[in-house]
């Protein structure tokens, strides 16, 4: 057992380093395009703290291990609302009185209730993955007009070498699917040698170890109290590339859905709702809102303990 536990922290490492290799090189691309800072920390940084849940759901899906893929995802999704925000809400004042932001608590909430679809359904296939898929389309569709509308980044090319931040593009990716690869195999392994359920697994470790990107950049990012109003688009960024985008496109592996989520579903539409209330009553995330929110974390996990 410790071998396979020395694996997952090991994986958990490979995965955080493939995903600063890649989004480093991302956002030297995004400023090299003239990317806005605004969309960079929408796109880029959501979608490049999403990788680690991408190649860990993928690599489990080809493998025929449902619970793994759809519980990365699910834990993961939470871990970035009630975790990751509760966190950086105990060390700053995190402010979604945005414009920009407020329209992704919307659009997080349509998610919300598109999962309570998709998952109610006894399988995942491209059929009934199309609400979400049609969802990523739609909120690429918003970031799009962000990306018209920004003001555009100035960029000094003589800072841009090509052949750098293409080797780290590369060396990224490529620890993030070793990273992925180890996680999933270690993560089985714990499930047989401890008794515990596959999901269980993967929607407390696994998921923590790909929401490891997103805690390391928020908490940084609160701790300096800077672009904290950014804090919240890009976990829910992620969070949107994470189901709208990577379990869509896990439909199609056709998993039979077996469990209950109604757990996981309460605690994802409850938090949704209350942010776009936050958002548009203007009041900032602090220490009692981190504090409900650690506490909700909490209890989803005793849940889990217990249910599974």
């Amino acid at each position: 057992m410790l071998i396979s536990v020395l694996i997952l922290i090991g994986s958990v490492i490979i995965l955080y380093f493939g995903a600063e290799f890649s989004l480093d090189a991302s956002e030297k691309i995004g400023k090299k395009l003239g990317l806005s800072p605004l969309v960079i920390g929408m796109v880029l940084i959501g979608f490049g703290t999403s990788l680690p849940e991408f190649f860990v759901a993928h690599i489990a899906g080809s493998q025929g291990k449902p619970d793994i893929a759809i519980g990365s995802l699910v834990g993961s999704n939470i871990a970035n609302l009630l975790l990751v925000l509760g966190v950086s809400s105990l060390i700053a004042r995190i402010s979604i009185e945005n414009f920009s932001v407020k329209k992704q608590t919307v659009v997080h909430l349509i998610l919300s209730f598109v999962l309570v679809f998709t998952l109610s359904q006894s399988q995942l296939t491209i059929l009934t993955a199309i609400p979400l898929l049609l969802l990523c389309c739609f909120y690429m569709f918003i970031l799009f007009f962000e990306m018209k509308s920004s003001v555009p980044e100035v960029s000094d090319n003589s800072d841009f070498n090509y052949g750098k931040v293409f080797f780290k593009l590369i060396f990224g990716f490529s620890f993030l699917y070793l990273g992925g690869e180890l996680l999933v195999k270690s993560g089985t392994a714990l499930c047989l040698e401890l008794g515990i359920s596959e999901y269980v697994i993967s929607a407390i470790f696994i998921a923590f170890g790909t929401s490891f990107p997103e805690l390391v950049t928020s908490v940084l990012a609160a701790i300096k109290k800077k672009d904290t109003d950014l804090i919240v688009g890009n976990i829910i960024g992620s969070n949107l590339f994470n189901c709208a985008f990577i379990l869509g496109s896990l439909g199609i592996y056709n998993f039979e859905i077996l469990k209950s989520f109604k757990v996981e579903l309460i605690a994802l539409v409850c938090t949704s709702i209350f942010l776009v209330i936050l958002s548009f009553a203007k009041i900032k995330m602090y220490r009692l809102t981190g504090t409900l929110f650690l506490l909700a974390y909490i209890c989803v996990v005793g849940q889990w303990l217990n249910l599974y």
